[in-house]
Order: C-alpha cells, then sequence, then structure tokens
C-alpha cells in the first residue's frame, strides 16, 4: 500500500481523548473533594472501596497508592501474618511487566519464573508445578493483556502443594472466568488503575482486593505507616493509600467498564476476521471473558512493520521489549534463559485497540493496512 499521501491517523491511545467525556463530570468531583476539606481517605474512597469489592464479587477492597503497592502489600501482609518469612519463594511468569517481579523482591521473595504460553502469552500452567519447591508459598498469575490464566489448572496446583495464589489484575478488570471476575479467582488480587488502564485514574492508583479479612485489615495497616492508630502503628509500615480524588473519578469511569470491555472485544474481533496478511500472527482468541486491555500480535521484523504502519498513520506500541530476567537491575540474579519469553519480547507489537480512539470502521482500516504490508 502506497501510504504517503494517507492523512488519515490512527492514535493508539490519547489520554485526552479518553477522559473528555467524563470531564465535566469529573471537575464536579473534584470541586466535591476540595469543598469537603478531606484530602487523605474519606467517603469518596471508602465508596469506591464498597464498588470495586461489590464489582469483583469480594468481601473486601483497599485502596492503594498503585499497582505495584498493591502487590507489594498483599506479600508484606502475609509475612507480618506468618504465611510466608523472608526467602520464600513465589512462581510468577516469565512474560510480564517488571512489576510483577519488584513486588516480590521489594518484599525479600524471590520470583521463580515460569516459561510462557506462546500462543495465550501468559504463565505455561504446564511448566508451574516443576516449578515448586519446599519454600514455594505462592502462585502470582498475571492476567496479560486482559486474557485471565488457565485459572482452574492453577488453583490445582495451589491446592495439592498448599499455595496462595495472588492475581496480578493490573490489565483485567472487568475479565471473567465462567461466572467469576478477576480479582475474585484467587486468595487476593493487586489492581493498577494507571491513567492508560482499562479503568484509568488521572494519575496513579490500585487497589488490593479478597475474601479475607485478616489480610485486608493488614494491607489497609500496612498502606497507613503500618496502623490505623494515629500515634501507635502495628508495624513498621508505608505510606500507599488511594487518594480520594482518584477514588471520586474511579467511582465515575467504573460505571462504563462493562460497555467500555465490551467495545474492546469488537474491535477484536474485527482485527480476528479480517487481518489475514501470514506475516502477521494473531493473539489467540481465548475465552469470551477477555477484554483486550492490549491487542498483541507478532511480526518477525517487528520495526520494519512498525515503520510501515505509521507511514500509513497507524501508531503502535510494544508490551515489553524486555522481559523483566534481562533488565538491568536483575543482572546480578541467578534466572535461567526463557526462550519463549525472549522470542515473544522480539516479536510483539500492539495494535490500537482503546475503544475510545478507534471506531470500528477504524479497525477494519488498520486490517486493511495490515492485509497490505510486504517485507
Amino acid at each position: 500500500m502506497d501510504c504517503s499521501k494517507s492523512v488519515r491517523k490512527y492514535p493508539f491511545l490519547d489520554l485526552g481523548l479518553v477522559n473528555e467525556p467524563y470531564a465535566a463530570r469529573l471537575r464536579d468531583v473534584c470541586s466535591h473533594v476540595i469543598a469537603g476539606g478531606r484530602y487523605v481517605g474519606g467517603r469518596e474512597v471508602e465508596e469506591f472501596e464498597c464498588e470495586l469489592a461489590e464489582f469483583c464479587g469480594c468481601r473486601y477492597a483497599v485502596g492503594t497508592a498503585n499497582g505495584l503497592d498493591a502487590l507489594r502489600l498483599i506479600l508484606l501482609s502475609y509475612i507480618a501474618l506468618g504465611v510466608m518469612s523472608p526467602g520464600d519463594e513465589v512462581i510468577v511468569p516469565a512474560n510480564t511487566y517488571i512489576a510483577t517481579f519488584l513486588a516480590v523482591t521489594h518484599a525479600g521473595l524471590v520470583p521463580v519464573p515460569v516459561e510462557s504460553d506462546m500462543m495465550s502469552y501468559n504463565i505455561d500452567v504446564n511448566a508451574i508445578a516443576d516449578a515448586v519447591t519446599p519454600r514455594t508459598r505462592a502462585i502470582m498469575p498475571v492476567h496479560l493483556y486482559g486474557r485471565p490464566c488457565e485459572m482452574e489448572v492453577i488453583r490445582e496446583i495451589a491446592n495439592n502443594y498448599g499455595l496462595k495464589i495472588i492475581e496480578d489484575n493490573a490489565q483485567a478488570i472487568g475479565a471473567f472466568v465462567g461466572a467469576e471476575r478477576t480479582g475474585h479467582l484467587g486468595d487476593a488480587a493487586a489492581f493498577s488503575f494507571y491513567p492508560t488502564k482499562n479503568l484509568g485514574a488521572l494519575g496513579d492508583a490500585g487497589a488490593v482486593t479478597t475474601d479475607d479479612a485478616a489480610l485486608a485489615d493488614t494491607v489497609r495497616a500496612l498502606g497507613n505507616y503500618g496502623g490505623n492508630d494515629r500515634y501507635d502503628k502495628i508495624y513498621c509500615g508505608y505510606n500507599s493509600r488511594l487518594d480520594p480524588i482518584q477514588a471520586a473519578m474511579l467511582r465515575i469511569k467504573l460505571q462504563d467498564i462493562d460497555a467500555l470491555n465490551e467495545r474492546r472485544r469488537a474491535i477484536a474481533a474485527i482485527y480476528r476476521s479480517r487481518i489475514v496478511n501470514k506475516l502477521v500472527m494473531l493473539p489467540d482468541y481465548g475465552s469470551a471473558g477477555h477484554v483486550w486491555h492490549q491487542y498483541v500480535v507478532r511480526v518477525g521484523d517487528r520495526e520494519h512493520f512498525r515503520r510501515y504502519m505509521l507511514r500509513c498513520g497507524v501508531e503502535t506500541d510494544v508490551h515489553y521489549p524486555v522481559p523483566p530476567h534481562l533488565q538491568s537491575c536483575y543482572k546480578n540474579g541467578v534466572f535461567s534463559r526463557y526462550p519463549i519469553t525472549e522470542a515473544l519480547a522480539r516479536e510483539v507489537v500492539s495494535l490500537p485497540v482503546n475503544p475510545v480512539c478507534i471506531s470500528l470502521a477504524d479497525a477494519g482500516d488498520i486490517s486493511e493496512i495490515i492485509n497490505d504490508y510486504a517485507c
């Protein structure tokens, strides 16, 4: 395709455009919080926690400052409760964003990567049992790109070995397996509401969900300097609390998440049905519960493909070019090499899928542009 005369642009993500429909309501709730004079905690945080817990089908939700802290506080809480000890192991997928690894490291635990499944991009559930040792205490499945992991298998392994399941649900809010939503498929789950997520704040924000009252109380205490008493703290804690302005805005946007996720599914369905170029490998569709935080294809010559797409007005991104085990901060680690994960890192390309930034017609146009791609 000769794209030199094309004037049509297909943005990968425009956060201004994403938040424009909410602008008036977001200003109103911000003004309400400002006028109320409660700038840490308060009603907006409490209401959002209740609404998130109800949405996920959980008993408890605890707001945190960000998604990394949500993961880290779950692990630290299990240590405080005597479920884990420093030096214990947590099984993680090799193919993930680095926050999954960092949370384990920050808690004084040991991340044990397990290779990816080439088709789903998620953890290869058939390789998990081989990674279990006497020091293993938890499995941390990541519902990468919005696709739920094979939780029935993971649950069986966890039950067999007495392990906790901690969902990294940063990319999959609203996804489901059967009748259950992610965030309620294990013992605890961590959420990120980073602005680019399906449910995005206008800054950093996160949350933990669980049915475990003791865990919820400990997460809340650790995130509030170590306890809820103003001057007498139980733990040497942290300052990781959900901002009430962010909570107020998330309450508004949570109301639309199912509808927006459904539109992501519609865009993904167009890509699936219309992209026929053999040089571009489409993601395995997975279950109906996939929420398509990213629509990730694989291309042998990724940079050539991305340059072509950009010439045709289509912005793309890469999630993620360097796996955690190869990043500089872990260069002195004892990790093995993970050839499937490393192959994915060389080939993955994310196409536009945000339903506010592109339309169904746009997805059709992008499909045709891809079909005309040649090496």
